[in-house]
């Protein structure tokens, strides 16, 4: 009687043990499914531009004539409407560089930095821009924070500022997205529209690593997305709620709202309809998928952008190895959600 204790006891320990020892074994199976699927989608192909040359875009200057939209064989160099998607090897920087120079272009940048962000990332973003982001044009930065004593004093590039802006602290960082639409048409109206040209609106957990310059300057710019570039549409992530302001059953790409410019007029058409269909769901108690992501891809199929930033300006390197991605011009930070958000 006490050898079968003793052997239920025994059996019972492996019960445990061999439990205690699938967690790891699956955790590294769905890893390396994982890795292996994100390596995979990489090979997926893209569609291909149908022009035969920059002359046939349809662009916001007359220097883009100048893209040479088949450098990139492997990539979708340009939009269904004409409109120029922008990669490495496709264009002259030093064309872009003084066409806006003499043009006189300005560039607004905004980016928010509330609660436990501004001490996670605010720093870096700054310091990095400074190394990468329009250089040898007038930069305004732009920062909306609940503690603008806490904005680092950093010394700053000639023709280069930085206005901090205090706003409320939401309780969910969802809000805090969302609701960083208005704010931002706000301030356009009140200021930015004074003195810059150009408007460009990122999340504050990203780092500049390479040239983030003037080519990619234009009316109305919009980001693909860096996992879902490759995918097809049927997998993109709209909001497919019909009570949703932002409900989409198709579109044209899957675009990421941690980076969108454009002309200060562009950006405040699109921040005050994103705001305007954001506050429109709240009343019906409605939520968009992606918050104001969601908003953002509904606004940007319905007015098209006139030029689209290839994922190079915007990636995640623990995507992988991309074959495509030949340079990396802003980089995802490494994210804590966990107690970011909380």
């Amino acid at each position: 009687m006490w050898l079968r204790a003793t052997n239920r006891r025994v059996q019972k320990a492996k019960s445990i043990l061999k439990c205690l020892l699938c967690i790891p074994v699956t955790l590294c199976v769905f890893y390396l499914i994982s890795s292996c699927v994100r390596i995979l989608i990489g090979y997926i192909p893209m569609d291909k531009c149908s022009l035969e040359s920059a002359e046939m875009l349809s662009v916001d200057y007359s220097v883009d004539t100048s893209l040479d939209l088949w450098s990139r064989s492997d990539v979708q160099t340009c939009t269904s409407w004409k409109a120029p998607i922008l990669w490495d090897g496709m264009f002259d920087p030093d064309l872009y560089d003084q066409m806006h120079k003499k043009k006189g272009s300005s560039v607004a940048l905004t980016v928010f930095a509330v609660g436990r962000y501004l001490d996670a990332y605010l720093k870096t973003f700054l310091s990095s821009s400074e190394r990468h982001f329009m250089l040898g044009l007038p930069v305004t930065y732009y920062v909306f924070t609940d503690e603008p004593e806490k904005v680092p004093d950093m010394k700053l590039a000639p023709q280069r500022s930085i206005r901090v802006i205090k706003v409320e602290k939401n309780s969910r960082w969802q809000d805090v997205s969302m609701m960083r639409m208005k704010t931002i048409s706000d301030v356009i109206e009140s200021d930015i529209r004074h003195h810059c040209t150009h408007v460009f609106c990122f999340d504050v957990d990203q780092v500049f690593t390479g040239r983030f310059g003037s080519e990619a300057l234009g009316e109305s710019v919009a980001l693909l997305h860096a996992y879902y570039y490759h995918l097809p549409k049927m997998l993109f992530t709209y909001d497919r709620n019909p009570n949703s302001k932002a409900f989409m059953k198709t579109g044209d790409f899957y675009y990421h709202a941690a980076v969108f410019g454009g002309s200060w007029k562009s950006i405040k058409a699109l921040t005050e309809a994103c705001y305007q269909s954001i506050m429109e769901d709240k009343l019906k108690n409605v939520e968009a998928r992606w918050h104001d992501e969601s908003h953002l891809n509904k606004y940007l199929w319905l007015h098209k952008p006139s030029r689209v930033l290839s994922p190079e300006y915007c990636w995640d390197t623990s995507i992988g190895y991309r074959r495509d991605i030949r340079v990396t011009r802003l980089l995802w930070a490494p994210k804590h959600y966990d107690t970011l958000r909380t």
